[in-house]
């Protein structure tokens, strides 16, 4: 059993006189082919560096979600197993554990350079864990990610890739909530903290995967059936409410997050990642129901400011 699935773990981090990045990385390396050790890696990093940091582990609930979802629908698998995993998917989970291992191996002591500019927003959190902290942190390495890796999202199938797609403008958002309320919800900003807070339920209408993919990988349908058979309230939601802001909310993430490239992933107010200009039909709002017009109305607002916090 690897070091970081088990109580010797923070022993072991507090003790050792490895460079912070050397650590975090053979922590990674040890569960790479192993889901369940990855589950339990992300779990450790968010009882903190000695176990007793009371205020991390409430975020726990949006951390682990994300990766259970990975785990359920065998994106992490080995490359070389009967049902191999998704390289994409892989490479994005090992950045989200190596930021986060990192920062618990810096709060413990560790020194040496730091591995990316990913791993600072994860010491904010770590030191001042608040909501806009686990964001800024999780979105930054989630984004990074998605830059780094863009020539693995393209091995991925068509579908695959439309909800890669979505998944990002889902988790800009869930940030824009709490950070930029007036920019994620117009005259109903008031809500916006709430609504967004990754400590409690009501977030997983944004960030639980669940809701958004579909549990079987890799996706053997195209994506105009995925798009006309998906008539819950989440997409309501991406067309109603997302869909007339992603331009400015993509801007704003950029800024925000600190990575310039991002706005280079919407088009024109489509998603672009991975995805051909001339395909953008996939993305034009359906007509709406009386309730998703009634939404788009009540969320109006100006969009155009990063300032509107």
């Amino acid at each position: 059993m690897p070091t970081a699935c088990n109580t010797t773990w923070r022993v072991a981090l507090i003790e050792s006189t490895e460079a912070a990045a050397d650590w975090a990385e053979r922590q990674v390396a040890a569960v790479r082919d192993d889901p369940a050790g990855r589950l339990k890696l992300a779990k450790a990093i968010y009882q903190g560096q000695t176990g007793l940091a009371p205020r991390h582990p409430r975020f726990r609930r949006a951390g682990m979600s994300f990766m259970q979802w990975e785990v359920h629908r065998g994106v992490l698998n080995p490359l070389d197993s009967s049902m191999p995993g998704s390289p994409w998917w892989r490479a994005m989970s090992e950045k989200l554990l190596r930021d986060g291992c990192e920062a618990c191996a810096r709060a413990a002591g560790m020194d040496g350079e730091m591995s990316s500019p990913t791993v600072a927003p994860w010491m904010k959190f770590v030191s001042e864990p608040t909501s806009q902290n686990w964001y800024r942190a999780h979105n930054s390495t989630v984004v990074s990610a998605y830059l780094e890796h863009h020539q693995l999202a393209e091995q991925e199938n068509r579908a695959e890739r439309f909800f890669l797609n979505v998944i990002l403008l889902r988790v800009l958002y869930a940030h824009a909530l709490v950070a930029a309320p007036r920019l994620a919800l117009g005259r109903l900003s008031v809500l916006g903290p709430r609504l967004g807070d990754p400590r409690l339920g009501m977030a997983g209408i944004f960030l639980s995967l669940r809701r958004v993919v579909p549990d079987s990988y890799p996706l053997t349908d195209d994506v105009d059936f995925y798009v006309r058979d998906e008539h819950g309230f989440g997409r309501l939601l991406d067309w109603a409410v997302i869909h007339p802001r992603l331009q400015d909310l993509y801007r704003w993430s950029a800024g925000e997050l600190g990575h310039p490239g991002l706005e280079e992933l919407i088009c024109e107010g489509s998603p672009a990642y991975a995805w051909a200009i001339g395909d953008r039909h996939v993305w034009t709002p359906p007509q709406m129901s009386i309730v998703g017009q009634a939404m788009r109305v009540v969320t109006a607002g100006r969009t155009a400011s990063s300032s509107q916090v």
